[in-house]
């Protein structure tokens, strides 16, 4: 491939990227959205974070077998009453790293 080329992919794999977001974005700038869709839109976040988190708590990796007595799904208990009672992300982050540490030693 030549320079040229390479400009012309990288310069349409950004507009690409690009385009998906600014579009939606231009085009509901200056528009009001109904309160249900801006319920529904608030609750993407928790889904997806669950979508990413669950499979490595509940299921071992290799066989993907539903356990609940995984270090991590373990360690994500007290970590979660941390953050519930502290509301702290920094702290929350340092006791989960924490209790990790220290239950890969023991455990």
């Amino acid at each position: 491939m030549t320079f040229s080329d390479y400009l012309i992919l990288f310069g349409g794999m950004g507009l690409v990227t690009y385009l998906p977001r600014a579009l939606p974005l231009i085009y509901l700038a200056h528009k009001q959205l109904p309160q249900w869709l801006i319920d529904w839109l608030s609750l993407i976040p928790v889904a997806v974070l669950s979508a990413l988190l669950a499979p490595s708590l509940f299921a071992d990796a290799a066989d993907r077998n539903f356990s609940l007595g995984k270090l991590e799904f373990l360690v994500a208990i007290p970590t979660l009453i941390f953050a519930l009672k502290t509301r702290s992300l920094g702290g929350t982050v340092l006791i989960g790293m924490f209790l990790y540490w220290l239950a890969g030693l023991y455990i």
